[in-house]
């Protein structure tokens, strides 16, 4: 099969973004110059090849000596200078970046490699190797420039853009230009190795378009002048096989353009002063993400290339475990944290036992000493020595060659990205490998008429666990391998069962294959042929392994052939950017997820468009929009919860969003808020300002009429000069007047830069510490809090045999332990894209989700010490424990196998819920010595969105963070009533004790003298509805003793307790107290 290419205006308007910027330069074509031949030996013999250079012959360029070189020839070409000064290429650059529609430059770049640094920014998957292929064609076309240097940062790309570059050659020749006429003209590229030197003579002598590919590693040992490496050696010093020349001056006596793909991984100081000794005539920097800005000529981000349909849509499958088993003793370290006033920390990702008996998976700082068993709630797995040991968190670095650990008091160490016992984890990789499998069959079922073949990729991170080797050396299946083939023949059976083929011939063609053939490893291969880790750089994510790109690559078009049975293909993670295979529909990574990837590069290896089996690309010049998008569908199997991993790429994708100009229009000023201390001392009693809808389309109308914005919505230059005048703000509606300040402002920050500190998503608003204000001065809160402030004991008695009884009857009705079960949820981007939807974490939304049982062991060996958990938990005795446990049904008992943790915590609250429904009538409750200090209501500080917030006014902060709805309308009533002198919406800090638990209330409100009330002073709790409190067991029964506290044994000196679901049914029931 042979890839078409097709012609896109996106490629044209790249190519002309950059050749527009040297317009003015004359046509130079041949400019030659007596290069330094040498000197010539008698008899030249060919050096040896080093052993560690690479070759993959059939995949490269033709590199054999060119018809027209002749050594003892001293005619060489070099690039034509560049003969525009620094102000008319800016003022080009400005033209360019006008019509692209991209920010100005104030100034070219101050430090360009040459003349000129210019930045192309493309999304991923969009052929950013085919548009600099065609930018150097249209570089010749028009300027005559011959010579360019292509620098790459892996030894993937390298092989890639050399198999490019030839794929390419002959459509462009003939057709590449404008789709109907080709340039003529084929470029001659090769790899640039230190042990061929010759071929730098060919580069310098030929009149034809020369490219030299070189990858970074090369480049960052070859340029460090009188460097000890062997390239350095060779590159800078005057070599007998090379005529007693210095290579590096063959190179750069031609003038080079430079061309840097993927600058942001090679921006080291070593890569950029060895650019300059190159001499290059000017730089061209092609990425996605931008480190280092230049001059930014062409951009074409995640949001253009999404909207005009040049990526696929992306889907993802992720997945939660249900009601996991705390019995494995889960650990994962994420991180060290070092910093420079205290000792280390690990960030240590654990299970712990949550308040509802469920094990839940999180993760915290952990300091020398810390026991993870009591941060776990006391899972029994983590009993036996998981404290960290003195002098136990150890940064990177602190020992050579080794990364950060933690050890523990028993003896265990946890390496950093390690994970410790994790039961799950072949649980889960089983599920991904079947919901792989099944999106693989649906998805190659709608593809099969149209002639597409679906590959589907697993990146691994061990070989052993794909391929094992016994003895004799002979491959075995490893763990995954196996899971695949059960799970492959299990799907295809379900998928087939019970249908007929209707006409596709699919499913007769599905029922032929088997698990074991489908299925294939590309890995680096070691000197037995046997597949092997690829080996990692350190400070890289990437392989150097030449062999394992050699067979990536040297396959490509045959795994898009139907005659190849291979559809599902397991590849090392280090290898991830060699794949670049347009068919690759479902992408699933069986690793722990973490943040050493990012999620866009994690999909990135199935963006580009799929080819049919003529290898003409499904795109939109092919497809209706509808068709484009089902078609054109990626799906990414995560390994992780949908949630978190949407949220973590739709992060990824607005941190490289390039900045748009901005537009003045109708949602700009909506967006906009300006705090009351940027308006000055004048205007500040106004407080912080933004505008609504109407309000905005006010000030849009004012600005079109005096012409101070153009029809693109762009400042104009009378704005610049005149800003907002008297004329401008008479158009203005009354009500806007007072905000003139704020809309002057904001517009003269267009103007000067600085809008980011105005515009942006409010929601996204933090409120950074909540501290008491003058409200807790009042007479009226002094008085409430003296009233409350105190601190109680209770004493209760109750009868064992009545407890014994009533808890068997109700663990017999009603215990359910949940077993362990996985939920797959769905979710797809949006249809097209915006700014706005990705910051406010909206572009994609959830379409499906399931639910299924996983049929596991959960004791996991792990030993109970039941009676006792369950004692201490319900707060019995032993002996009460063991007559409950010793009466319940057998079935019941026999829960404890399905979730242990889970069967303790539900036994535990059924016995608490009886117990709560016997105590409430004999309580009785004493003052003890002690209060709360006020720094209860701001202790744990403050980082909440105002979103999440109401900014109150007479309540004790200037902030109510409510929990729901009922509560925010309540807090906003208790302002707004007349009655209220002052309120506080009470921290969890504040607590009663309660045989069943502590309870904190919700509210302390006090109204005011005049108000005619009886009772001034209240302690309130607001529900949902009445209804709720009907509650049945604990909630009930904590209601019930504030209830007898405050209002029954007046221990809060006439402050009283009331229950309420608005403030007016507050109001009712203190008037109905007169």
């Amino acid at each position: 099969m042979q890839f078409k290419f097709s012609q896109y205006q996106y490629q044209t308007d790249a190519a002309d973004a950059v050749c527009d910027v040297f317009d003015g330069q004359p046509l130079q074509d041949g400019v030659s110059y007596i290069r330094d031949t040498g000197i010539r030996k008698p008899l030249f013999q060919e050096p040896e090849p080093v052993q560690d250079s690479f070759d993959i012959a059939e995949l490269r360029p033709s590199q054999e000596s060119l018809d027209y070189f002749d050594a003892d020839d001293d005619t060489g070409y070099r690039n034509a200078d560049l003969l525009l000064d620094a102000e008319r290429l800016l003022a080009n650059v400005r033209n360019v970046q006008r019509r692209r529609n991209l920010e100005e430059s104030p100034r070219l770049y101050a430090d360009p490699a040459g003349a000129v640094e210019l930045d192309v920014e493309m999304e991923t998957g969009t052929g950013k190797t085919f548009v600099y292929t065609k930018t150097m064609f249209e570089l010749n076309r028009r300027y005559g420039w011959s010579k360019f240097i292509i620098v790459v940062p892996s030894i993937a790309i390298r092989e890639g853009v050399a198999k490019s570059l030839d794929m390419t050659n002959d459509y462009f020749y003939t057709s590449g230009r404008d789709g109907n006429e080709g340039y003529g003209k084929k470029l001659h590229s090769f790899i640039y190795e230190s042990s061929n030197l010759n071929r730098l003579d060919e580069f310098a002598q030929s009149p034809d378009i020369q490219v030299m590919i070189i990858n970074m590693q090369a480049f960052n040992t070859s340029m460090k002048e009188n460097g000890r490496s062997k390239d350095a050696r060779i590159i800078f010093s005057e070599r007998d096989d090379f005529g007693s020349r210095r290579p590096i001056d063959v190179i750069s006596a031609t003038h080079p353009i430079m061309i840097l793909d993927e600058p942001q991984k090679m921006g080291g100081k070593a890569t950029q002063a060895g650019i300059r000794l190159f001499r290059p005539l000017f730089t061209l920097n092609y990425s996605a993400t931008h480190k280092t800005r230049h001059d930014l000529v062409y951009a074409l981000d995640a949001l253009d290339a999404y909207n005009q349909r040049l990526v696929k849509r992306i889907e993802v499958k992720g997945f939660e475990l249900n009601n996991m088993r705390g019995t494995d003793g889960y650990l994962y370290l994420q991180d060290i944290i070092v910093s420079k006033n205290k000792a280390p920390q690990a960030r240590i990702e654990y299970k712990k036992l949550s308040a509802s008996g469920k094990v839940v998976t999180t993760s915290g700082l952990f300091d020398e000493g810390d026991d993870i068993y009591t941060s776990s709630g006391e899972l029994e797995a983590y009993r036996d020595g998981w404290r960290i040991a003195p002098d136990g968190i150890v940064p990177d670095g602190m020992e050579p060659g080794q990364t950060g650990y933690v050890r523990f008091m028993n003896g265990e160490t946890l390496g950093k990205g390690q994970i410790l016992n994790d039961g799950s984890e072949a649980d889960m990789r089983r599920i991904q490998i079947r919901e792989t499998i099944l999106s693989h069959l649906h998805k190659e079922e709608h593809l099969w008429a149209r002639g597409i073949k679906c590959l589907s990729l697993f990146f691994i991170d061990e070989v052993a666990k794909y391929r094992r080797y016994d003895d004799a050396g002979e491959p075995l299946n490893g763990e995954y391998a196996d899971m695949f083939e059960q799970e492959y023949d299990r799907c295809v059976h379900d998928f087939i069962e019970n249908r007929l083929d209707d006409g596709s011939g699919y499913l007769d063609w599905l029922r032929t294959t088997h698990g074991r053939y489908v299925h294939k490893g590309y890995f680096s291969i070691d000197k037995h042929g046997h597949s092997i880790d690829s080996k990692v750089k350190r400070g890289s994510e990437d392989s150097d392994d030449i062999s394992a790109y050699d067979l990536i690559l040297k396959n490509k078009e045959r795994l898009l052939s139907f005659e190849e049975p291979t559809r599902f293909i397991f590849s090392h993670s280090a290898l991830r950017e060699g794949w670049d295979n347009p068919n690759v529909f479902q992408i699933c990574t069986l690793k722990h997820s973490d943040n050493e990837v990012g999620k866009r590069q994690e999909v990135g290896r199935g963006l580009r468009l799929c080819v049919n089996r003529e290898g003409i690309r499904q795109d939109r010049n092919l497809l209706s929009d509808a068709d484009f998008l089902d078609v054109n569908l990626l799906t990414v199997i995560a390994s992780e919860s949908y949630e978190k991993f949407a949220e973590s790429l739709q992060k990824d994708i607005e941190t490289d969003l390039r900045d748009r100009p901005l537009v003045i229009d109708d949602a700009f000023f909506t967006k906009t808020r300006v705090p009351a201390d940027k308006l000055g001392p004048e205007h500040a009693y106004l407080g912080d300002m933004s505008f609504s809808k109407d309000e905005a389309h006010d000030i849009v109308y004012a600005l079109t009429v005096n012409r101070l914005i153009d029809r693109d919505g762009k400042l104009t230059d009378k704005y610049k000069e005149d800003r907002l005048g008297k004329d401008t703000v008479e158009l203005l509606p009354e009500s806007l007047q007072k905000k003139v300040p704020a809309i002057r402002l904001v517009l003269d920050s267009v103007v000067e830069g600085t809008t980011k500190m105005f515009i942006g998503n409010a929601l996204k608003r933090k409120v950074h510490g909540n501290p008491l204000n003058g409200n807790w001065q009042k007479k009226e809160f002094q008085e409430l809090w003296k009233r409350i402030n105190h601190k109680y004991a209770y004493t209760v008695s109750f009868d064992d045999d009545e407890l014994v009884e009533k808890a068997v009857k109700a663990i017999d009705e009603r215990l359910v332990v949940s077993k362990l079960s996985y939920t797959v949820t769905r979710g797809i981007q949006n249809e097209n894209a915006s700014y706005d939807e990705l910051a406010n974490r909206k572009h994609f939304h959830q379409n499906k989700s399931q639910t299924n049982d996983l049929d596991i062991d959960a004791s996991n060996g792990v030993k109970y010490d039941l009676l006792g958990e369950i004692a201490q938990a319900a707060t019995i005795t032993r002996r009460c424990a063991a007559r409950i446990l010793k009466g319940i049904r057998p079935d019941r008992f026999l829960m404890f196998r399905e979730n242990p943790e889970q069967f303790i915590a539900k036994v535990g609250r059924l016995i608490v819920q009886e117990k709560a429904n016997m105590v409430v009538d004999h309580i009785c409750y004493d003052r003890i010595e002690g209060e709360y200090d006020s720094n209860i209501f701001t202790a744990g500080g403050n980082n909440r969105d105002e979103a999440e917030g109401y900014q109150a006014s007479k309540c004790v902060q200037d902030w109510v963070f409510p929990d729901g709805k009922i509560e925010s309308n309540f807090a906003k009533d208790l302002d707004n009533a007349a009655e209220v002198a002052v309120y506080a919406k009470l921290p969890r800090g504040f607590q009663i004790p309660t045989p069943v638990g502590n309870y904190a209330p919700d509210w302390a409100v006090a109204f005011r003298d005049d108000s005619g009330l009886k009772h001034l002073f209240f302690v309130a709790e607001t529900k949902g509805t009445m209804d709720s409190f009907e509650l049945r067991g604990i909630e009930d029964s904590k209601i019930a003793c504030a209830k007898r506290l405050f209002n029954e044994l007046d221990l809060a000196d006439g402050a009283r307790y009331e229950q309420a679901t608005t403030y007016q049914t507050l109001l009712d029931e203190v008037k109905a107290l007169q």
